[in-house]
Order: structure tokens, then sequence, then C-alpha cells
């Protein structure tokens, strides 16, 4: 089960996603600094929390850490929608209700992605080929 973030959890991966890089808990701190008050303490516990939860992954350096994400912020998306997905009680009308509130370009970036999935081989993504 994919549990959504929490506003801090997200706006640390935020970060981490948009570096693509490794990152220090001082590089996330000093960053999260203009925009709130927040102790480097803080911002060290949700970055291990991430860490023990498998959203990210650590490397020793010196006496800290260096950190990077697991996956992309598009995976984490794709997770979240899944998972609501799953648990309606009819999955259909769950996806007609969810396409009716896109905008024009949330629809035209679904044609493009459903292009993309058929583009991977014949039959259904995922399934035997010729189906």
């Amino acid at each position: 089960m994919v549990r959504r973030l929490g506003d801090l959890e997200d706006a640390v991966m935020t970060r981490v996603w948009d570096w693509n890089r490794p990152v220090t808990v001082r590089e996330v701190l000093e960053d999260l600094q203009q925009e709130r008050s927040i102790a480097y303490t803080t911002v060290m516990t949700v970055m291990d929390n991430l860490y023990q939860k498998g959203w990210l992954r650590r490397e020793a350096e010196g006496r800290a850490y260096r950190y990077e994400a697991v996956s992309n912020r598009a995976a984490y998306s794709a997770a979240l929608m899944n998972e609501a997905w799953s648990l309606s009680d009819n999955p259909a009308a769950a996806l007609v209700a969810f396409f009716g509130m896109m905008s024009a370009e949330q629809r035209e970036a679904l044609r493009d992605a459903i292009r993309v999935v058929q583009l991977d081989g014949p039959g259904e993504p995922g399934g035997p080929p010729g189906r």
C-alpha cells in the first residue's frame, strides 16, 4: 500500500526529485528555511524516516549522509493513482469520473501516454503478443 507523503515529507522529496542528485540534510534545510522556520534535526528526522520507508537511499559521507531518491515523482504519482483506483468498488466508473475531472491538456497527455504504451508491442501492455 502506498501512503501519501505528509506535507514536510513532500517538501523534502520535491527538492530531492527536482535536484536529481545526492543531497545532504544541510542542503535541504537551507532551501526549506527560505520558506519556513525549521530545525536541522527535524529535516534530519524526516529524511531518515523517508529512508526507512524506502523513498530515499543514503550513503555515508564522513559523519553525515548523502540521500537520493529511489524513484521519481512520476512513479510516486502513478502508485497513488493505482492505489486509489484499486480501492474502488467500480473501477470503470472511477476512471470515467476521473477522466471527467481532467483538463483538455491532461486528456491530451493521457492520449499521448496511451499511444506510448501501445507502441510497446502488439496486444495489451504486459500481455502476451497478438492478443
